[in-house]
């Protein structure tokens, strides 16, 4: 009896191990989750800026997308509150701002248009492209005459990416379109002013 017990109990641990390894170890099919990093908030003489990074920003499949032609609407949303210790906390402004990136097969160049720019920046690689669409630095956060001097606030962000529509609902024939929909968990900054 005591044989089959330690034989079992031998298996049992061979067994829990392998199932832990299995699953501490992310394998090359997981997903690697898209963050925001580096987040800076300061001032200039009339607007609190962001300064911050998007990292793990382009999937594979994305990428062979975008080089067969199809645009990515990356859309940052920022909400910025007033620190308030007696009620909630008072929301001061909220938006969004669209960048979207696109491949022209013909010129061999890449484009990317922000909100608000009525001219795209051209990169010639993709390399430089994908380092401009996660830049996020010197965006407007909020202007300072909406902010009260000695006031402690916050700004919520995160990134996604839009769903891309194809003409003709093509979007449901080309289904890893779908694989890259995705979007960063709320970051939270505080800052005063």
């Amino acid at each position: 009896m005591d044989l089959v017990t330690k034989d079992f109990r031998k298996l049992f641990y061979i067994f829990l191990l392998i199932c832990l390894s299995l699953f501490s170890f992310p394998t090359p099919g997981q997903a690697i989750e898209p963050t925001i990093n580096d987040i800076i908030i300061t001032n200039n003489k009339e607007n609190m800026l962001l300064y911050a990074r998007l990292v793990n920003s382009f999937k594979t499949e994305m990428e062979s997308s975008i080089l067969a032609g199809v645009p990515a609407v990356f859309t940052l949303l920022m909400e910025v509150y007033q620190v308030r210790s007696v009620l909630w906390d008072k929301k001061i402004t909220s938006y969004e701002i669209k960048r979207t990136i696109k491949y022209d097969n013909i010129k061999k160049t890449f484009s990317i248009i922000t909100d608000g720019s009525e001219t795209p920046v051209i990169f010639p690689d993709f390399e430089s492209a994908q380092k401009a669409m996660a830049d996020l630095s010197g965006i407007i956060v909020v202007p300072l005459q909406k902010l009260i001097k000695g006031n402690n606030y916050y700004l919520r962000m995160k990134v996604k990416i839009d769903k891309v529509r194809l003409p003709l609902h093509m979007e449901y024939i080309f289904i890893f379109v779908s694989f890259w929909d995705f979007e960063t968990a709320w970051y939270k900054q505080k800052f005063s002013y």
